[in-house]
């Protein structure tokens, strides 16, 4: 850690933050900060770069939560409060995950980003800081980031005293994707799931010149290219694909009264999809600030491509749901099928003081992480009628008493209950 705590908007020579500090929640201060990383663990010589971060400080004597959302840190704001850091009353960190945002080393190195050198981020953070913060250590995170919370137990497992992880995937086996063709086939009514398909091939049907040429007009409107992906057509098909996924994961049950008919206009129908995928998320613009994420996927961690019968005839575009897709050919993708299975070995022989909360609804817990018999004080919970946005708030009552109660004791709390009036993990 760099300099000294100053007053908000303090930066030092050349205009770059040293240490500022931000708007906080009563009885907090909020710093952000860097922290320098070796690109490289292994050979800690070899170059290094400035990890953002930002720190809610409340006490030294409370607990202190490691949170991460597996990107940059401009998903959350320097007041953002994790869910386990409301219930144990604590600290928290936030990290900002090493090639997003500006935690990327120059020149990019792509073989220095995989789930060992970041987890071995967030241990040496923890070195460092823990003659500071000497209560017990909680990591928390949801979607990517409770992948990066998992992956990090499984390299550290003693860094923390216990994780909370939220809406993570586990894709074992990345040749194989039925489980979430099978989860989505069983989502919701008849009617809603027929919606569903009904949009997809409207969007590539008699429809797909109109949506296509008005995804590109748009787009040149507002100076927006496809390159990466290649056109607004393959956005649209790629997009349509992925539609009963995004729809899970955001609407769920609550949506399904509002999915267009087949008869709506060129307007209603285009709005609807919009807002269901985020067209403007494939443009360079937006895919380029995360584009380290498509890389994980396609080196380790493992991606969804869902089965499509119901659009035969329709698709032009093979493999388009590969994450080639979307990384740039100068960027080279080798898939490492060992690294997800060893993850999921240690979570079901040897993982402890770990609990999953997955919502009912959400796609990501097709391929859920499991307990085993060796694994210790480890739980799984489901939250009803709930997407992707789960906490444990959402539990039912018996669940909910019970993560609460597990997340205060490993933190070194009594068993009081804590109010969980939070915000959701995201």
């Amino acid at each position: 850690m760099r300099g000294r705590a100053c007053r908000p908007g303090c930066v030092r020579k050349g205009g770059s933050p040293l240490i500022q500090e931000n708007p906080a929640p009563a009885g907090y201060r909020s710093f952000a900060l860097t922290y320098r990383q070796p690109v490289d663990h292994r050979h800690p010589r070899r170059g290094t770069f400035a990890q953002r971060l930002t720190l809610l400080h409340k006490s030294t004597a409370r607990p202190m939560v490691l949170h991460t959302n597996g990107y940059d840190l401009t998903y959350q704001g320097p007041a953002y409060r994790a869910e386990p850091t409301e219930i144990v009353d604590g600290n928290q960190i936030s990290t900002e995950q090493r090639y997003f945002g500006t935690s990327r080393p120059r020149p990019t190195d792509w073989t220095k980003l995989d789930i060992r050198q970041a987890a071995s981020d967030h241990h040496r953070l923890i070195q460092a800081l823990k003659p500071l913060y000497r209560a017990r250590w909680i990591s928390t995170g949801g979607s990517k980031g409770g992948m990066a919370t998992v992956y990090h137990r499984r390299f550290y497992p003693h860094d923390v005293a216990g994780s909370v992880a939220y809406s993570a995937p586990n894709n074992t086996d990345d040749r194989d994707d039925t489980a979430a063709d099978r989860f989505l086939a069983r989502r919701g009514s008849p009617a809603c799931r027929a919606a569903l398909t009904a949009v997809q091939r409207e969007m590539l049907g008699a429809r797909r010149a109109q949506m296509a040429g008005r995804l590109s007009r748009w787009a040149a409107r507002e100076g927006y290219t496809f390159r990466t992906i290649g056109s607004a057509d393959r956005v649209l098909e790629l997009t349509a694909l992925q539609l009963p996924m995004f729809f899970w994961m955001r609407e769920g049950e609550a949506g399904c009264d509002r999915i267009p008919r087949p008869s709506a206009g060129d307007d209603v129908l285009y709005t609807w999809f919009d807002g269901a995928v985020g067209l403007s998320g494939y443009t360079d613009l937006h895919l380029s600030p995360v584009t380290a994420s498509f890389y994980q996927l396609g080196t380790q961690l493992g991606f969804v491509g869902l089965a499509a019968p119901q659009l035969a005839g329709k698709l032009r575009y093979p493999g388009i749901q590969e994450m080639r897709t979307y990384v740039p050919r100068t960027i080279p993708l080798r898939f490492q099928p060992g690294a997800m299975p060893d993850v999921d070995r240690w979570v079901r022989h040897h993982g402890s003081e770990l609990s999953f909360v997955y919502g009912e609804d959400d796609p990501a817990r097709a391929e859920p992480f499991r307990t085993g018999r060796g694994s210790r004080d480890a739980h799984v919970y489901l939250a009803p009628h709930t997407s992707h946005l789960v906490s444990i708030a959402r539990l039912a009552p018996r669940d909910r008493a019970r993560a609460t109660a597990a997340l205060r004791r490993w933190a070194g709390l009594d068993g009081r209950t804590a109010p969980l009036d939070g915000p959701p993990a995201s």
